[in-house]
């Protein structure tokens, strides 16, 4: 499954994700070649889709088949091959299925109700780092027990094993030569929730994987490799991403100064803030998942793409095309139609959206309101990223105030 084109394909990624700096590449890529044939490490090559409408034509049309991934040898970043499918690899209407068992708990309404146990935990968290003075570290401190809180309340997993499942998750996202640790760590993960599930089973909560496992055992609505996968992949999407960006965006914000300063003379402007951060802000290193064309398309660029072709869509070189973003290098909260597709679009955008949005809102606006002196500790060039990780996050940020 591999790109058709005699064009010779060009060896992606582009180099190891810089800090938060999207590759200079891409943008050339986006003016001159908006869809590049590429060479993945592992599995062949690809297509590369770069444009704003491209991108959002491979993530939306069901002519493009992530389910057609699994158990191939399709182009990827990671040695291992998929082998398992999960509701991030599922197409319709099968990812529908799993979709709506949870859809209800992260409606825009469901969680709004959760604003004041999660202002309540940010004001505990916060309160902490400030009684344990200054300088501290945010990432460990904020960015990261808040999620983290978050998703174990609603999942029902006992705080007291985020520190252990927090580990495992970032094994499993780890990018190592062999992905002997990627595996190790998701079979670690695997053990946890089934034995979290039983555990349930036996006595079940007023939480969601209790209504998961209603759904497998009453229902009948999925199996129960997809119930431990789904947990998996709601742990996951839960908490990673959400503090990572967290992080990512508060480091850009004291790196320079005068974003940070607007925001504390108008505490208003963070949800707008916000949603030009996550425009802004690259999560990972690449263009993530691959998808395959179940049949001859003709992108919105006019470019074809075969049937069998392996196609991937770069979300962070949509979210700076110039065409759609005027001045789209710089960070402007004030601007218009802000419709990124940092959550993704089609049938994937991202389920828990709303979540992570109250979430980081709610992060940032206690800091520019609580700790309006929050400064970094280091000069910004010695902040320590992950490079060894698919998502982009400090390993810490040491703040003072």
């Amino acid at each position: 499954m591999t790109a058709t084109s005699q064009e010779p394909a060009t060896p992606y990624p582009f180099g190891v994700a810089d800090g938060l700096s999207v590759h200079p590449k891409l943008a050339e890529v986006r003016q001159n070649t908006p869809v590049l044939r590429i060479a993945m490490p592992y599995g062949g090559d690809a297509w590369l889709a770069t444009r704003y409408d491209d991108v959002k034509m491979v993530l939306a049309d069901p002519r493009f088949s992530m389910a057609a991934t699994v158990g191939k040898d399709v182009p990827r970043p990671m040695p291992n091959i998929q082998t398992e499918s999960s509701i991030l690899t599922m197409d319709p209407p099968e990812h529908g299925r799993l979709r709506k068992l949870v859809a209800k708990a992260f409606t825009v309404r469901r969680v709004e109700a959760l604003r004041p146990r999660i202002q309540q935990i940010i004001d505990d968290l916060t309160g902490t780092m400030l009684t344990s003075g200054s300088p501290a570290d945010l990432a460990a401190s904020v960015n990261w027990p808040l999620p983290i809180t978050v998703i174990c309340e609603m999942l029902g997993v006992p705080l007291a094993d985020q520190g252990t499942f927090r580990q495992w998750t970032d094994g499993l996202l780890a990018i190592d030569g062999d992905g002997s640790k990627s595996q190790v760590n998701r079979r670690h993960l695997q053990d946890y929730l089934a034995g979290l599930i039983a555990t349930h089973r036996a006595e079940p909560q007023d939480d969601l994987l209790s209504e998961l496992i209603t759904a497998r055992d009453v229902d009948d609505r999925l199996t129960e490799a997809e119930l431990v996968n789904f947990s998996i992949a709601l742990l996951l999407a839960g908490h990673e991403t959400t503090a990572n960006q967290t992080g990512n965006f508060v480091f850009l914000l004291l790196a320079n100064r005068g974003l940070w300063e607007s925001l504390v003379a108008d505490p208003s402007l963070v949800p707008a803030a916000v949603e030009e951060l996550l425009r802004f802000v690259p999560l990972g290193g690449g263009a993530g998942f691959v998808r395959i064309a179940k049949e001859d398309v003709v992108l919105a660029s006019g470019h074809p793409i075969a049937a069998g072709d392996a196609i991937m869509a770069d979300m962070s070189s949509a979210n700076r095309d110039e065409s759609v973003y005027p001045h789209a290098d710089q960070v402007d909260f004030h601007r218009p139609e802000n419709q990124h597709v940092a959550f993704g679009h089609g049938a994937h955008h991202c389920l828990g959206a709303p979540l992570a949005r109250m979430e980081m809102q709610m992060a940032v606006t206690s800091l520019v309101t609580r700790v309006p002196t929050l400064r970094l500790a280091v000069p910004a060039e010695e902040v320590e990223w992950k490079t060894d990780r698919l998502i982009r996050g400090v390993r810490s940020l040491p703040v003072a105030w």
